[in-house]
């Protein structure tokens, strides 16, 4: 019952934030419905103050090319599994259990992870261990063209 409710509450946070969503399924055939950060001012709010993320639910991030990313994270409250996507949906480095930040943390203690790719997937601590997400893995995911 308590999983239920935190489901139940953690999609109403998702439906009442304004971002769209896209379902991704990990190699597992694992379905994460993910909140799309696709501009600057979705970005920079990422997950900030999220306490508690299920495990099907994070944030893609999606950029216009394939690119070096020094993806941060700073006001961040929760362990995360940073995944970096080529465009061809493939899997080109996945950060697992990047530790969480503290609000307010100055700038040379923020947390980050390096990669490449075009598309950043932030999913709960652990998740892609569990659902077999490594490098060379092919995500699916289809993105609308109003994005």
């Amino acid at each position: 019952m308590r999983k239920m409710l935190l489901l139940l509450f953690s999609s109403f946070l998702c439906a009442c934030s304004g971002y769209q969503t896209v379902t991704v399924t990990l190699p597992d055939g694992f379905a994460v419905r993910a909140q799309i950060a696709d501009t600057p001012e979705k970005q920079e709010k990422g997950l900030m103050f999220v306490k508690n993320l299920p495990e099907n639910e994070g944030m893609l991030f999606v950029f216009e090319q394939d690119e070096d990313q020094a993806f941060w994270m700073k006001n961040t409250l929760i362990d995360l599994d940073i995944i970096f996507i080529g465009s061809d949906k493939r899997v080109t480095a996945v950060a697992e259990q990047v530790p969480h930040s503290y609000t307010y943390t100055p700038d040379d203690q923020v947390a980050y992870a390096l990669g490449y790719g075009q598309y950043v997937l932030e999913l709960a601590s652990k998740t892609a261990a569990r659902h077999g997400v490594t490098e060379g893995a092919k995500l699916q995911f289809e993105l609308t063209d109003d994005l």
